[in-house]
């Protein structure tokens, strides 16, 4: 039972976005959790590079899911499918973070909370000092990401974190590859270069998004399509 499991996993693995989608419009709703469990972590790092919230990324990257999901038919293929749910959790992250400036000065509030969590490295570490100091520098990474200028600091994470190409960070953000390229190569020199250094990683690793976080998402996400009238 379990090696048929597993089987069946390698074989779904092998299909692609545009596949699954397929799917997914001729009935087989559950094979969205698969096209979760593939965007989870490119989506959080896009809406945590824009919010720079935790709690807030994880209820942007849901509400883009369902988004995605309700309007899975206007997908017509002129990009990566990746491209397109990268692009609505992107604008879903903007439409909030326009929400949220909006409230603050309505409610006349000069300043708000910036405290950011440290993210431990989630890389197994033979040495447990080893790995505490990791997770410290890791945090410290992370932090002085967040604190890059807003459009400094979602090129820098969408093509150094996340690896999109040029083209299709542009794509996401709307805006043009050459406006990219300058952009990154201003995040880059503005991050200190032995903070990478000291770091001892690769920047790759920035902003998990697994397993508990993760599955939490997936089973929030359903839970709202369930209530959704058929379409």
């Amino acid at each position: 039972m379990q090696t048929t499991a597993i089987l069946e996993r390698a074989r779904l693995e092998q299909w692609s976005d545009e596949d699954v989608v397929n799917r997914i419009l001729a009935g087989e709703v559950e094979l969205f959790e698969l096209i979760m469990r593939r965007h989870n972590q490119r989506l959080y790092r896009a809406a945590r590079a824009i919010l720079r919230d935790d709690a807030e990324a994880e209820d942007v990257i849901q509400d883009a899911y369902v988004k995605a999901y309700e309007h899975l038919r206007q997908f017509e293929g002129r990009s990566q499918f990746s491209t397109w749910l990268t692009r609505i959790a992107v604008h879903e992250s903007l439409a909030r973070l326009h929400q949220k400036a909006k409230t603050l000065e309505l409610e006349a509030m000069s300043e708000f909370d910036e405290n950011v969590a440290a993210f431990p490295n989630s890389s197994p570490l033979r040495d447990p000092e080893e790995n505490a100091a990791k997770s410290e520098v890791s945090g410290i990474l992370e932090q002085a990401i967040l604190n890059l200028p807003d459009g400094y600091r979602s090129v820098l994470v969408l093509r150094d974190v996340e690896e999109l190409s040029t083209a299709e960070c542009a794509d996401v953000l709307d805006i043009s590859e050459e406006t990219v390229k300058t952009r990154l190569h201003r995040a880059r020199r503005m991050l200190r270069k032995e903070l990478y250094v000291r770091a001892g990683m690769t920047i790759t690793s920035a902003f998990g998004f697994m397993g508990e976080r993760c599955d939490r998402v997936v089973k929030a996400v359903f839970e709202r399509i369930n209530s959704l009238s058929p379409q």
